[in-house]
């Protein structure tokens, strides 16, 4: 109400009321500063030995839950998943060196087991590891990636961190592929980057990192190397109507939001839970 108040005070002093009593102008109180944007650096990225990946945690997990590492189904040890083959739960022993802020390796971490992966509508895989997200803070003080549950927006400012290059490319989100179809896989609502995401082999499976919020919201997993059309390394875009094309140099990664709402109690994949659209087995 103070804006009311001090525009009919304002008002009578124009006209000239006799006897209105001088005011001092009540304080005005500046605007809090906006939040800075998260520094995006290479804590809890991770090298494998063929890809790179990310420490990561949904929104709800614990810290003393079995931390999971994020990166795609075509970086798995067995080599690639084939269209329409689903993995859960699978025992695996593998490592990965984990980075700090600079991009030096301060951990080996290791597996419990592939507790999801797939390149059928996506291409991700999300390792199980044997130590918590609370043991990994302490003993190394890094913190895991939070997963975005939300879509990200067209337009918006974008980093893929890879651990395995120790190298960050910087683009924004250029816009969403429906179908994009790479030899026998087909994805869905594939990220575009804009062009200065050149990302190259070996940058496979790296967090997607949103520069406003500092969250992950989508894996990096493939792009168009020669041109050529719908095959291996030179994916196509496919619309509604079937249309297809290509767009030569371009890269793209698979969002991640639909991940959360399959991540239950004690970071277990639950594929039936509320909400859970990823392929089943």
């Amino acid at each position: 109400m103070n804006k009311p108040l001090a525009g009919a005070l304002l008002s009578l002093l124009l006209v000239g009321a006799a006897g209105a009593p001088a005011m001092a102008a009540a304080p005005v109180t500046p605007p809090a500063p906006a939040a800075p944007a998260p520094a995006v650096t290479y804590a809890g990225t991770v090298a494998l030995s063929n890809c790179s990946g990310s420490v990561v945690r949904a929104p709800a997990s614990q810290p003393n839950d079995p931390a999971l590492v994020l990166s795609n189904g075509h970086c798995l040890e067995t080599g690639f998943p084939a269209a329409g083959e689903v993995v859960k739960d699978r025992p695996s022993t593998r490592s990965f060196s984990l980075l700090n802020a600079s991009g030096s390796k301060v951990a080996t971490l290791r597996a419990s087991k592939i507790s999801y992966a797939t390149m059928t509508d996506t291409d991700l895989s999300l390792y199980q590891l044997t130590t918590t997200y609370a043991q990994i803070q302490s003993q190394y003080g890094i913190a895991a990636l939070t997963l975005n549950d939300v879509r990200p927006a067209q337009g918006s400012a974008v980093k893929v961190v890879s651990g395995y290059w120790k190298r960050t490319y910087t683009c924004a989100v250029d816009g969403f592929a429906y179908r994009l179809k790479e030899g026998a896989w087909t994805w869905k609502d594939s990220v575009r980057y804009t062009s200065s995401c050149n990302t190259i082999g070996g940058t496979s499976g790296s967090p997607v990192i949103d520069t406003t919020s500092g969250k992950v919201v989508a894996v990096n997993n493939t792009g168009n190397e020669s041109g050529g059309r719908c095959t291996d390394n030179n994916p196509c875009e496919v619309d509604e109507s079937g249309r297809v094309t290509v767009r030569r140099g371009i890269n793209y990664a698979q969002q991640t939001y639909t991940v959360v709402p399959c991540i239950g109690p004690g970071n277990a994949i639950d594929l039936n839970r509320p909400g859970c659209v990823l392929p089943r087995p």
